[in-house]
């Protein structure tokens, strides 16, 4: 993660529900961590997903891709650090990294989202008012 500018940090704690029988985060709850951090990212430049759908734009995530290096647990405090990878056209891409409390990489992920226009349902570019908010 190489450019702090775009970057963005928040914690979770690992819930029961979010474990298997061994008590280890299933798989497919990493994906969500993501979707929390990619919200969270864009809340922290005052965008949210609520509002672009309010104004008929979606995000529908095309591409997912996700490296695991070691489990995390029940109960474990994890830092998902999400950061743009470039600056978004039609699409927009993110890098996460996972580590634990000890700064250890957990899982690596990146995903690709396209802007939608719900009343046209074709993609369409990424709004004038993010990108501005990017470059300042």
């Amino acid at each position: 993660m190489s450019n702090p500018l775009y970057c963005h940090e928040i914690q979770l704690r690992v819930r029961y529900a979010e474990t298997d029988q061994m008590g280890i985060v299933y798989y497919g709850n990493y994906a969500q961590y993501f979707e929390v951090g990619r919200v969270e990212w864009l809340r922290n430049f005052g965008v949210s997903y609520k509002s672009m759908e309010a104004e008929g734009l979606l995000l529908p995530v095309v591409s997912l891709n996700v490296k695991y290096k070691k489990p995390a647990g029940y109960d474990d405090l994890i830092k998902v650090k999400t950061q743009l990878v470039k600056l978004p056209s039609a699409s927009i891409e993110f890098d996460y990294e996972i580590t634990n409390e000890l700064g250890e990489i957990l899982t690596l992920g990146n995903t690709v989202l396209v802007f939608m226009d719900v009343n046209k349902n074709r993609p369409t570019k990424c709004p004038e008012y993010l990108l501005d908010k990017l470059r300042n």
